[in-house]
């Protein structure tokens, strides 16, 4: 995917775009000694009274990446004639190029097509507080076209508690909250799956019992492309870094999951690696830009190269101005997690 308009930015790499069409998942696959793809772009808020999901899902991103690379925004009816940035540029995350992997941290899932040169990332929304999507190694176990929806017994009390009384089985159709397509795992009793969904809000959120969600075309396109007995790898890695063959330094820095309803993503602390570590202490990196990178948690890859200078026409994030000065930089909580409880 290549923007008409490209402005060679040191830091944010962002490209312009005089309209804003519906932006392909694939990208190509870089070479073994590099990680970075895709192309950040700028996008203006339509006058249209809608939600910042209308917009990410134009650009087939989630809700959450939007608000960490554009904070302050209103999820609800953004200010029409803002310009935002859209996260289309990532790093890809420290694992095998292999089958599917999730990135539960940055809200992502990566499929790597067996002897295709590409990734196809697809936004999803994973399992809320109380019900976490694991981490695992595992496979795809089961295809299942126009999937029923049985409520655990856990999810039964949980909407119990809020007055609501579920069915035993929810047939299968538009109205499941599975969707109409769904991926069981091979993991356990096969109780965590893949799937659609039938709201139109959650992707790119924490909202499920466990599972992970796509949107309705999403989850189409990746039930048709993907065989069963499919290798699938969920991770948690809220902080990627890498080093491209030209030597330039990137770190990109997502909210950590919150553990307990009183943590702050945007404030709680993030365990650094040894690699890490290692990497941030190197005289070709610029610590106090990395640090800074990681507090301000935008979830869009950042040049940290020590010495690496930022051209005129491309002004730093404020939030990173200070760190270019040796000064620490803040951000407040742009918005909370969600507190509505959806099916599995």
């Amino acid at each position: 995917m290549k923007p008409a308009l490209c402005m060679a930015g040191a830091l944010l790499l962002t490209c312009f775009g005089l309209s804003a069409p519906t932006f392909a998942t694939e990208y190509p696959l870089p070479p073994p000694d590099s990680r970075l793809i895709g192309e950040n772009t700028l996008t203006q808020v339509p006058d249209n009274k809608r939600p910042l999901e209308d917009i990410a899902a134009r650009y087939k991103v989630g809700l959450l990446g939007m608000l960490e690379a554009n904070p302050g925004t209103d999820p609800w009816l953004p200010k029409a004639g803002t310009q935002l940035t859209v996260p289309l540029q990532m790093i890809l995350p420290d694992t095998p190029r292999e089958g599917i992997v999730v990135n539960l941290a940055e809200l992502r899932l990566y499929y790597y097509p067996k002897g295709e040169d590409k990734v196809i990332v697809y936004p999803i929304g994973i399992g809320q507080l109380g019900a976490a999507t694991p981490t695992m190694v595992t496979s795809i176990s089961q295809k299942v076209p126009n999937p029923t929806w049985t409520p655990t017994q856990n999810i039964r009390k949980r909407y119990a508690k809020e007055g609501v009384t579920l069915p035993a089985v929810v047939p299968a159709g538009p109205d499941n909250p599975m969707g109409l397509f769904a991926l069981r795992l091979a993991r356990g009793t096969g109780q965590y799956l893949i799937h659609g969904t039938n709201a139109k809000f959650g992707i790119g959120m924490r909202v499920s019992s466990g599972c992970i969600r796509l949107r309705t075309e999403d989850i189409e396109a990746l039930f048709n492309s993907v065989p069963k007995g499919t290798r699938v790898q969920i991770v948690n890695q809220p902080v990627k870094y890498a080093v491209e063959p030209d030597g330039k330094r990137y770190v990109e820095a997502h909210q950590p999951l919150s553990r307990t309803d009183k943590d702050d993503p945007q404030t709680m602390p993030i365990a650094l690696s040894a690699n890490l570590k290692s990497f941030m202490k190197s005289d070709k990196s610029d610590t106090a830009l990395i640090k800074a990178t990681i507090e301000r948690r935008s979830g869009m890859p950042i040049l940290v190269s020590s010495g690496e200078k930022v051209k005129d026409d491309t002004p730093l994030p404020a939030v990173l101005q200070g760190a270019q000065e040796g000064q620490s930089a803040t951000i407040s909580q742009a918005m909370g997690e969600s507190a509505e409880t959806l099916p599995q």
